[in-house]
């Protein structure tokens, strides 16, 4: 391809270029682009050019980078209504996708500060903290750090949790989810989320914070999620 020369900088007709082919279909979800190389030799560029294309795509959420295998197109958000009682394998199996939760670490331990207010708990009572990983379609999304109150869901390390956590609730301890005080807003990724994700730290993220109550009208957990920018949408619906 001819060296690209106007008065518009040259990575953004490079962006423009590789955007429309994803628009058009001739680059599929999922799909791996060239390699930073080949795109060099494509757009007859510098690999600092290139980048450049590449980070104003994936800033947008057109394309996301896999660590050492390089940039791929991005899948459809997930949707989320905030306002409907449902969970992440639920959303993902009513949307056509292929969900799976990854428990990291679980363990006993003093109340973060952060979440002592809202679980109603003293400075040194005790939380089960599980620290998670969801994946739509093998793809990471979002780093989750769940805090359950031992007194609600006692010996709660003893059982798999690498899946549903209302499903563990429901099933052993006879609770379930009926309400929720969800905040949400723009963040950047930390860096023990980002590590789980595998993805660079201070990326864009959107944080979603739940306060869950059970069907008697109790406090049961509090999560911490980190999502990937591109990887959700909020839509509610009011009546």
């Amino acid at each position: 391809m001819k060296s690209l020369t106007t008065d518009i900088p040259q990575y953004l007709l490079i962006k423009a270029e590789l955007q429309a082919r994803i628009q058009s279909g001739a680059l599929k979800t999922g799909d791996k682009l060239p390699s930073e190389r080949e795109l060099c030799a494509i757009f007859t560029t510098t690999r600092t050019t290139i980048r450049e294309s590449l980070a104003q795509l994936e800033a947008s959420g057109v394309i996301y980078r896999s660590d050492r295998r390089g940039w791929f197109v991005t899948p459809a958000r997930l949707w989320l209504d905030p306002t409907q009682n449902t969970n992440f394998h639920k959303l993902c199996l009513e949307q056509g996708r292929e969900p799976k939760t990854v428990l990291l670490n679980g363990r006993l331990t003093t109340v973060p500060l952060d979440v002592m207010k809202p679980l109603e708990l003293q400075p040194f009572d005790q939380v089960y903290l599980l620290a998670r990983l969801r994946y739509a379609d093998g793809r990471a999304i979002c780093y989750c750090e769940n805090h359950c109150l031992p007194a609600r869901v006692p010996e709660l390390l003893r059982h798999d949790l690498n899946g549903s956590l209302t499903e563990v609730y429901q099933t052993h301890y006879g609770l379930t989810y009926t309400s929720m005080h969800l905040t949400f807003f723009p963040t950047s990724v930390p860096a023990h989320a980002a590590a789980a994700l595998g993805i660079m730290e201070g990326l864009p993220a959107l944080q979603l914070s739940r306060l869950n109550y059970d069907q008697h009208g109790r406090v049961l957990d509090y999560d911490i999620e980190y999502w990937r920018h591109d990887s959700l949408r909020i839509e509610v619906t009011t009546h």
